[in-house]
């Protein structure tokens, strides 16, 4: 029998339920009821995560709602839609395609300018961006050397200038990331999209900021791809929406544009304008869902380059480049 407890003793139970520590085991049971209640809190606190980052920090950062696919666009594929993840960034928020390799909506709030603001430098290099699906599996993650002579440039939809005169310089870097980007041809992202985004910084701002503005590209059914194995749609145009709320009860107001890839980039600007309804049918997307339906669906209709003071002189302002 001595010899019988010497050899529990070594397995680390003396016989008598206690281990070498001199602590009580527990019985199997017990252990599976303490993993289930660690998975129970687990599953709870991601639950209050997920409704505090989907109901109030991104609500915090979209203008009457955060945009969604289209519940009456039957058309759309599935995987558009399951494929879409949201990206909240410090300064901007993102909807980004994992199968088009694209944000399909990026939406930011552009501040009044600061009387006195440093002009933070340029990053030379764009990043890939770990939380996308696509550089968890490693070999399609997009990144910088991607876009190289293709043809097209690194287009940002939240742009570096507002971010990082507003925001600073950790949400400027933020802007680098590949999340931000879709391919755009020169003379578009260098002259036509750069005006509009300076009427953005400047004249906007000067008069009627703080304003939301929310921008993406536009698809063909089938679109093409840059060269290589990573399926980087290429966008046949991009959209740009520019809302601002009203005092006394009246309808926000609401300016938008579409521009093609193929602008020359000395166009009158006025000839991109369109209404919110014209983007929501050509994107599969739906904006401002969460205003009253009747006021939704008459700013959406809307086409008010007055109210903007978006007049001949700014819609024709040259190209900084």
């Amino acid at each position: 029998m001595a010899r019988w407890r010497r050899w529990r003793r070594r397995k680390g139970n003396n016989g008598n339920g206690y281990t070498t520590s001199n602590q009580p085991t527990k019985p199997k049971a017990s252990r599976l009821k303490t993993y289930a209640k660690l998975a129970g809190v687990g599953i709870i606190a991601a639950s209050v995560w997920y409704a505090v980052e989907s109901k109030v920090m991104r609500s915090s950062m979209s203008f009457e709602g955060v945009p969604k696919h289209r519940d009456i666009d039957f058309d759309t594929d599935w995987t558009d839609r399951f494929s879409t993840r949201v990206f909240r960034n410090e300064a901007y928020m993102v909807g980004y395609s994992e199968k088009l390799g694209n944000p399909l909506w990026v939406t930011y709030q552009v501040l009044p300018k600061a009387e006195s603001s440093p002009r933070l430098p340029r990053p030379s290099q764009f990043k890939s961006d770990w939380r996308s699906t696509r550089c968890w599996l490693v070999l399609p993650c997009i990144d910088h050397d991607d876009y190289t002579a293709t043809g097209y440039d690194r287009g940002h939809l939240a742009p570096n200038h507002v971010i990082a005169s507003r925001y600073g310089q950790n949400a400027q870097l933020e802007t680098f990331l590949m999340t931000n980007i879709s391919p755009q041809a020169p003379n578009l992202n260098r002259r036509a999209w750069q005006r509009l985004e300076e009427i953005s910084a400047n004249h906007f701002a000067d008069r009627y900021a703080p304003f939301t503005v929310i921008t993406g590209p536009i698809f063909d059914d089938k679109p093409n791809h840059l060269p290589g194995y990573k399926f980087i749609a290429i966008p046949k145009g991009f959209y740009k929406i520019f809302v601002r709320e009203s005092k006394n009860g009246e309808p926000p107001k609401v300016l938008a544009f579409v521009m093609p890839q193929t602008a020359q980039g000395n166009e009158d600007l006025s000839q991109f304008l369109v209404s919110i309804r014209d983007i929501e049918e050509q994107t599969g997307l739906d904006f401002l869902h969460e205003l009253d339906d009747g006021v939704e669906a008459y700013v959406e209709t809307l086409i008010d380059p007055q109210s903007w003071d978006f007049n001949e002189r700014i819609a024709t302002q040259s190209a900084r480049y």
